[in-house]
Formats: structure tokens, C-alpha cells, sequence
């Protein structure tokens, strides 16, 4: 009986030793998973900025140009005025007086198509 005994409690022993095995094999594939999670979260936030700082130079690159572009057109658009404005002064005494001359000088005559009553 005592070596039944005996092998009871190294059976017992031994399923203990493989409980604790396991247990600690579990432990170790959670810190694992946790660690990989931690390093693929770590590359995410890399990959991100990385990215993110190509982009803000293209962004820069664009806008850049844009801003070129901004002051062209503003550049154009002020000389247009001042060639508008530099004309009006120029023509308008010119026009006024045509204007005037056309409204004030008016020379009566009988339209072509007016038929005297006979």
C-alpha cells in the first residue's frame, strides 16, 4: 500500500509540476503577446509620423507654389487697375466732350421714311 502510496503522491507531484509548467507558460505567452503588441503599436506610431512628415512637406511644396501663384495673380490684377485707372484719365476729357457734343448738338431732320400729306 505504501508504494501505491507512494505512487499516488508522485503522480500527484508530477501533475503539480506540469500544472506549474503550464502556468508558466501562459505567463510567458501573455508577456510575449503584450510585448509584440507594445512593439507593433510602437512601429504603427513610426509608420504614422513618418508618413505624416511626407505629407506636410508635399503639403508645404504645394501650398508653396500656390502662394507663388497668389502673388502673380494679385501682381497682374494690380497693373490692370493701374492701366484702367491710367487710361480713364487719359480718355476722359475726350469722351466727355464727345458726349456732350452728341447729347447737346442735336441737328433737326425729317426722317427718311416720313411721307408728306399731299
Amino acid at each position: 500500500m505504501t508504494s501505491q502510496s507512494q505512487g499516488i503522491q508522485q503522480l500527484l507531484q508530477a501533475e503539480k509540476r506540469a500544472k506549474d509548467k503550464l502556468e508558466e507558460a501562459k505567463k510567458r505567452k501573455g508577456k510575449r503577446l503584450k510585448q509584440a503588441k507594445e512593439e507593433a503599436i510602437a512601429e504603427i506610431d513610426h509608420y504614422r509620423l513618418q508618413r505624416e512628415k511626407e505629407f506636410r512637406n508635399k503639403q508645404t511644396n504645394v501650398m508653396g507654389s500656390q502662394g507663388n501663384l497668389s502673388a502673380k495673380i494679385e501682381e497682374q490684377t494690380t497693373e490692370t487697375v493701374r492701366n484702367l485707372t491710367s487710361s480713364y484719365h487719359k480718355n476722359m476729357e475726350s469722351i466727355m466732350k464727345k458726349l456732350l457734343s452728341t447729347i447737346c448738338d442735336i441737328n433737326p431732320e425729317v426722317h427718311p421714311n416720313f411721307r408728306h400729306a399731299v
